[in-house]
């Protein structure tokens, strides 16, 4: 857990860790790195129906990672920042307006990808989401729009679990 951690951090600080040119896989894999070690190249999708959202305040902030099954099981780990893992259920309502916000054709639109997103902001709430359109990052920032759907989801994930919109 602590190596996916140190992955989900450079995700959320910029730091480019996908071969975007290569299809997800659905489970880390080590590759060669450029100096003979290795680095972890995490999935930026995931499959239909699921989503994770990643968040982190400030570059030293903890990370909070927040999975939600298709059929609204969630597990999030660290969402306090005191390491604690804690588990739940949506309830039916929730999960099946979160499963209509996740098949909106519009979402792979609100991809980092196809808005050519970049982080701006420093010392702000990053949250990513990796939903089966792609990757959705949104900082906490003067200026920064939300975007439609991602917006409803991040708000809906952060309403009905311990995950927290703010810092």
């Amino acid at each position: 857990m602590p190596l996916l951690a140190v992955v989900l951090v450079g995700a959320l600080t910029g730091c480019s860790l996908f071969d975007r040119g290569k299809p997800s896989t659905p489970v880390a894999q080590p590759t060669a790195g450029a100096a003979g070690g290795s680095q972890l190249e995490i999935p930026t999708t995931v499959a239909a129906g699921q989503v994770s959202l990643l968040q982190r305040l400030g570059e030293d902030g903890p990370m909070r990672t927040l999975s939600v099954e298709r059929n609204g099981a969630w597990q999030c780990v660290d969402c306090a920042g005191d390491g604690v893992t804690s588990r739940g259920t949506l309830a039916p309502e929730l999960t099946e307006r979160l499963q209509v916000l996740l098949a909106n054709p519009l979402l792979a639109d609100e991809t980092d990808q196809a808005r050519r997103y970049r982080t701006t902001c420093i010392d702000a709430l990053t949250s990513s989401l990796i939903t089966s359109a792609g990757l959705i990052t949104s900082q906490d920032c003067p200026g920064e729009e939300l975007t439609p759907v991602a917006g409803e989801i991040l708000l809906l994930l952060t309403q009905a679990t311990p995950a927290e919109v703010k810092g």
